[in-house]
């Protein structure tokens, strides 16, 4: 599905279903539950989507399209690379707080066994984050920025782990706490580990 021609009802379908992951996990987001929840019958629901997989695979599909458009910007920006990296990470931070149902959602119990199609639009986020990640770190070890003792790609999955902890502490949490504050001294500690002394 292009998620450029959603409806705004998908949307909102897509933003419920990302809710009741959170909470619920794979096995609470019913077509029941949904339609409860959205206050229409679950035949209704039939006429924007499929079945259950469909509601996910948007809902994935929209937040890597949207990491996208965020961070493409960010890409050009004439910033050196430890600015881009951080600039990178609040945008994502500031979209967390926002919409963290949206985001958390790929957290949720169940979802990576749930199918191999949603395996892979997942695997789509990891790789649009990469696709930014990956040029930053590369320009600012180059440039003697950052450390060329650890392999970018090792760089990149030590950071993309952090932050994938971090999320995950934030949803057991019931968004308790500031994203954006947390997520920032997350990024401090993360450039003092690879800015090269």
């Amino acid at each position: 599905m292009n998620t450029n021609t959603m409806t705004s009802r998908q949307l909102e379908i897509i933003a419920v279903a990302g809710k009741i992951l959170s909470k619920s996990g794979v096995s609470g987001l019913t077509t029941k539950n949904l339609s409860k929840e959205m206050n229409f019958s679950e035949s209704a629901l039939y006429r924007h989507f499929k079945s259950k997989q469909d509601i996910i695979i948007a809902l994935i599909e929209y937040l890597a399209e949207n990491m996208d458009l965020r961070y493409e910007p960010i890409s050009k920006m004439d910033l050196s690379a430890d600015e881009k990296f951080r600039k990178l990470f609040e945008s994502q931070f500031a979209h967390f707080k926002k919409y963290p149902y949206f985001v958390v959602s790929v957290f949720s119990d169940g979802l990576m066994e749930e199918s191999g199609h949603i395996n892979e639009v997942i695997e789509k986020i990891m790789k649009v984050k990469l696709k930014y990640l990956m040029p930053i770190v590369k320009v600012g070890q180059k440039e003697g920025v950052f450390t060329k003792d650890i392999a970018a790609e090792e760089i990149a999955h030590v950071v993309m782990g952090t932050f994938r902890l971090l999320m995950f502490k934030w949803k057991i949490s019931n968004f308790s706490f500031d994203i954006e504050q947390v997520g920032g001294k997350s990024i401090d500690t993360l450039l003092t580990l690879i800015t090269k002394k």
